[in-house]
């Protein structure tokens, strides 16, 4: 299933889901306008124990499992494993109520310090109506993954207030960049300025990880976003946060410019554009348009749709589905300098 045809089944399946078990009155009460405080997750310290789950699509090869397991024990950590995380059905990795199960239960296990999504996919947007939200917002510990947990990201954030973390999944790559981030961010807990490493590799000017100005300036709000095509999934949903005064970062993989047009009219059409602050546009990772016909280029789509609200945005940063990327706090209150291609950290994401 491609990830077109994945929203399509979303929504059928979340349209569903109070009829497979999900009473009307639960379903009435993740559906309340009132937007939840933020609150910061406690900090994770090395020797703590982390949760491994899989919240969305299966994993196709086991040992990656064991891998992800030895990674974050190499970073210190006492892992334990989610219940149903090695299963499937289908192309998920289990029952929608297995999956959302166990991140329940991760939230809810005293032990357990922090919570790390061992591959994104597919799925994770099925499980949004099964989470506990107010048991989540009394346990509030970090929550680690990137691409299509961008639907837990923002379900967290709209539906407990809980700040969490758009970086590596668990078999991802754990290269030196991302372990320096994770431990930067989770051990050191510094106020980290996001800056795209720069090595020009033998050249006179640096070519790769550029970042481009689309508006000039600065600003400050707190970080939303995620996934491109995630997020416009869950447009029409409880479980997107206010948009009003945010800074919206985005990414995306195997999108053809036209697609991502037609997802940033998405994000016109529902008003999310004219509340932003400030747009930052990572990596769109095989993004080139097909063969034999035209097509607008993202630099268009940007001018269109980024340009004329006159806000600081640029476009580059490293997020998104590259080897080696920021740990963001989707939450977190930031401030952007479009002309330095940088974003940093305002105050702490974490309790003190």
């Amino acid at each position: 299933m491609n990830k077109r045809q994945f929203i399509k089944h979303s929504a059928l399946a979340l349209s569903m889901l109070p009829l497979a078990g999900c009473s009307i009155s639960a379903a009435a009460a993740t559906s309340a306008n009132a937007t939840p405080s933020r609150i910061l997750p406690k900090a994770l310290n090395k020797g703590d124990t982390v949760g491994l789950i899989a919240s969305s699509a299966a994993v196709a090869d086991l040992e990656d499992l064991v891998i992800a397991k030895e990674v974050l024990q190499a970073m210190g950590f006492k892992v334990k494993s989610g219940r149903f995380y090695n299963e499937r059905r289908g192309h998920l990795a289990g029952r929608d109520e297995d999956r959302a199960a166990d991140l329940n239960a991760m939230f809810a296990d005293s032990e357990v310090k922090a919570i790390i999504c061992a591959r994104g996919g597919s799925g994770a947007a099925r499980i949004l109506p099964l989470l506990d939200y107010a048991m989540i917002r009394r346990n509030p510990k970090p929550l680690l993954g990137y691409s299509d947990i961008t639907a837990l990201h923002n379900a967290l954030l709209a539906k407990a207030g809980l700040v969490s973390f758009h970086g590596p999944n668990g078999i991802g790559s754990w290269n030196a960049f991302n372990v320096d981030q994770f431990e930067r961010v989770f051990f050191q807990r510094e106020l980290l300025t996001y800056q795209n490493e720069q090595d020009p590799k033998g050249e006179l000017v640096v070519r790769e990880n550029r970042t481009r100005v689309i508006t000039s300036g600065k600003a400050q709000g707190q970080l939303i976003g995620g996934n491109l095509t995630v997020l416009t999934a869950l447009a029409g949903t409880p479980y997107l946060p206010d948009f009003q005064d945010k800074i919206l970062f985005l990414e995306d993989i195997e999108e053809q410019p036209y697609r991502i047009d037609r997802m940033m009219s998405t994000l016109q059409l529902m008003g999310a554009l004219d509340k932003i602050k400030g747009f930052i546009f990572g990596d769109c990772n095989r993004c080139s348009p097909g063969n034999g016909w035209g097509s607008l280029t993202l630099d268009e789509i940007f001018a269109d749709f980024i340009k004329p609200l006159g806000i600081p945005a640029y476009r580059g940063a490293m997020i998104g589905h590259i080897p080696k990327q920021f740990i963001v706090p989707v939450g977190a209150k930031v401030e952007m300098d479009a002309d330095n291609g940088t974003f940093k950290l305002l105050e702490p994401v974490f309790q003190s």
